[in-house]
């Protein structure tokens, strides 16, 4: 059964004028909880199961203007949660899984992690000659990012020749070291600032309503885990992603893992619901994705004989973000779009519903 009831989709997702920008001054009120749900401390089960009816998302959603999305949002977490509604979901199967790029933080002009290896590819480039006729590395060096996004599993398998034989614990410190000093070419802000404000607000919304969050994306786990929890409150054990291949090695009597020069799993497109049922064994009720990448991750969700809800983020703001989708080389909104419209999945206008982007610069 799905639970949107929009029918203005088709006609706002075909749209080109919307509604100006406008400033929110009551994001603080979810500073305390936000920072809560980073720190894991998310609501105990045992909490949870008895909450008779969905928390109030007026206070919990400031970032999000009123309109269909939010309304729809709304409704179904009040159905799901409410105890005796025909649409109740138990707390354990209240699963609720987002894609990351795009959908949780942004991806223009480049994925974020593939800035990161371009950095470590360059640094390891001169150990690795047969490099200069590689089309991966040729593009990671040209910046194409249309070709980018055509050989993504290339340039993982790039990365994980560039990286093998470190220690995951290493790889784990190159990670934080490079996040603490690289900024966003647009914004010149640290990546792990430009996580959306109002998803933010969503991930402690479903939490504080019993739902287990879950981030699936085509990004490896090592990018992914060392940050995540700070930033969105989602632990790494619920952070699925692309993966690559570590061994179990003996150092110096130390028992230790090394990263190997293989891809292991990629979580994209069809991969995702794949890696949602090897690692959580249980059907999403609510899926948020923003590009074609997430389409099977949408239809899986959306296959559910039970209530469910699938959500896309259309990236219309130029002024204070992106606006792509059809034509784009990162992030192409095209098939999903289409299948948004036709199944009354709910489109979320960044314009349009989001009252705020980006969370206040950390002084």
């Amino acid at each position: 059964m799905q639970l949107n009831g929009q029918s203005r989709w088709s006609e706002r997702a075909m749209g080109s004028i919307y509604s100006g920008f406008r400033s929110t001054f009551g994001v603080a009120l979810l500073v305390l909880g936000v920072a809560l749900g980073a720190s894991g401390c998310t609501t105990p089960a045992s909490t949870t199961a008895s909450t008779p009816s969905a928390v109030n998302s007026t206070a919990t959603l400031p970032s999000w203007r009123d309109g269909p999305a939010k309304q729809t949002i709304q409704k179904f977490v009040a159905d799901v949660t409410r105890e005796g509604s025909p649409n109740y979901v138990p707390p354990a199967a209240r699963i609720a899984v987002f894609d990351n790029d795009g959908t949780l933080w942004s991806e223009q002009p480049l994925y974020f992690q593939f800035a990161f290896m371009l950095d470590q590819v360059k640094a390891a480039a001169p150990k690795h000659p047969e490099w200069k006729n590689n089309p991966a590395f040729k593009a990671l060096v040209a910046k194409d990012y249309g070709a980018l996004a055509s050989l993504q599993k290339q340039v993982l398998q790039l990365i994980a020749v560039a990286n093998s034989g470190m220690t995951v614990d290493d790889y784990d410190k190159t990670i934080r070291d490079w996040l603490a000093t690289a900024r966003h070419p647009k914004f010149n802000r640290p990546y792990t600032e430009l996580v959306y404000q109002p998803q933010l607000e969503l991930l402690a919304y479903l939490r504080a309503n019993g739902f287990k969050t879950f981030i699936v994306s085509g990004g490896t786990i090592e990018f992914m885990r060392p940050w995540a929890e700070k930033a969105y409150g989602i632990p790494p054990e619920q952070v699925i992603g692309s993966s690559q291949v570590v061994q179990y090695q003996m150092h110096d009597g130390q028992g230790t893992l090394v990263r190997q020069p293989k891809i292991d799993f990629v979580d994209d497109g069809p991969g995702k619901p794949v890696g949602i049922y090897r690692n959580i064994g249980r059907k999403p009720i609510l899926a948020f994705g923003n590009s074609d990448g997430d389409l099977q991750m949408l239809q899986y969700t959306a296959s559910g004989s039970g209530p469910h809800l699938a959500l896309l983020v259309h990236h219309d703001d130029a002024v204070r973000e992106f606006a792509y989708d059809r034509t784009s080389k990162i992030g192409k909104l095209d098939k999903a779009w289409d299948e948004a419209i036709a199944d009354g999945w709910t489109v979320v206008s960044m314009k349009d519903d989001w009252q705020t982007i980006y969370p206040a610069p950390k002084q």
